[in-house]
C-alpha cells in the first residue's frame, strides 16, 4: 500500500474548520492540524480544537501562539471593540482580524515544508459568511501564487496546494456533508464571544450564521447556549 500524503489541516475549533479536517482525512491524507493562540477572547475554541484532532483522526495537533492582540483593530481581539450584534450594518465587520489568514496560511505553508505534506486544507466560505476579504476565492488563489513562488518544496517541482473545499458551499451544505463524514457538531464552538466552558451566546453573527445553517439543513442545533443575560 502506498504512504498517505499529508496535508497541513487549519483547525480553529469551529464548525467549518472541523468540516475540512473531515473532509481531509476522508480524502486519504495523513492531517497535521495546526490551531493558533492568537489573543483571541476566549480559548474554548482552542480546546474545541484539541477535542476535534483527536476525534477525527488528525496525527498530530500542534497550538503556535501568536500576539496579533498587541496590533488590535478587531474585536476579536480588542477588549475595548464589543462584538457586534446587529448584522444589518453591512461592510467588513469590525471582528475582521487584519491579515489574519494571511498570518496562519503562511505559518501553513511553513509547516507543510518541514513535515513534507502537499496540501494545505482551509475552511474558508464564500457563501454564508461575515464578508472577510481573505475568505474570497480570487484571495486563496493569489496566496496559491505566492505560494508557488516562496517555497523550496515548490522550486523542487512539488508545489502546496491551498485546498477549500467549503468555499463555495453554504452553511446548510457544510453542515449535510459533516454529518456524512461523521463531525459532532456539538464539540464544535463557533461563537465570538463564547464562555469559559464553551457555551454560545447566540447572538453574535457567527451563531446567527451556525443557527440559520442547522436550520436550514434541517438538523437539530447541537449548539450549547449560554442563559440570555
Amino acid at each position: 500500500m502506498s504512504t498517505p500524503e499529508k496535508a497541513v489541516v487549519l483547525l480553529s475549533g469551529g464548525m467549518d474548520s472541523a468540516t475540512c479536517l473531515a473532509i481531509a482525512r476522508a480524502s486519504g491524507h495523513d492531517c497535521h492540524a495546526l490551531s493558533f493562540r492568537y489573543g483571541q477572547r476566549h480559548a474554548a475554541e482552542l480546546n474545541a480544537a484539541r477535542e476535534i484532532a483527536v476525534a477525527l483522526g488528525a496525527c498530530e495537533h500542534r497550538v503556535l501562539s501568536l500576539d496579533l492582540a498587541s496590533l488590535g483593530g478587531s474585536a476579536l481581539t480588542d477588549r475595548r471593540i464589543p462584538v457586534p450584534e446587529d448584522s444589518g450594518a453591512g461592510g467588513i465587520p469590525v471582528t475582521y482580524v487584519p491579515a489574519r489568514n494571511t498570518i496562519f496560511l503562511a505559518f501553513a505553508l511553513g509547516l507543510a515544508e518541514v513535515v513534507g505534506a502537499r496540501y494545505i486544507y482551509a475552511g474558508v466560505n464564500a457563501v454564508d459568511y461575515s464578508g472577510y476579504p481573505d475568505c474570497r476565492p480570487e484571495y486563496i488563489a493569489a496566496f496559491q501564487a505566492l505560494a508557488k513562488l516562496a517555497t523550496k518544496q515548490a522550486v523542487e517541482g512539488q508545489a502546496i496546494e491551498i485546498v477549500t473545499p467549503l468555499i463555495h458551499l453554504s452553511k446548510a451544505e457544510i453542515v449535510r456533508r459533516g454529518i456524512e463524514l461523521g463531525v459532532d457538531y456539538a464539540r464544535t464552538v463557533s461563537c465570538y464571544q463564547a464562555d469559559a466552558e464553551g457555551r454560545a451566546c447566540g447572538r453574535c453573527d457567527a451563531c446567527r450564521l451556525r443557527a440559520a445553517g442547522f436550520a436550514a439543513a434541517g438538523v437539530a442545533d447541537p449548539t450549547r447556549y449560554r442563559a440570555a443575560d
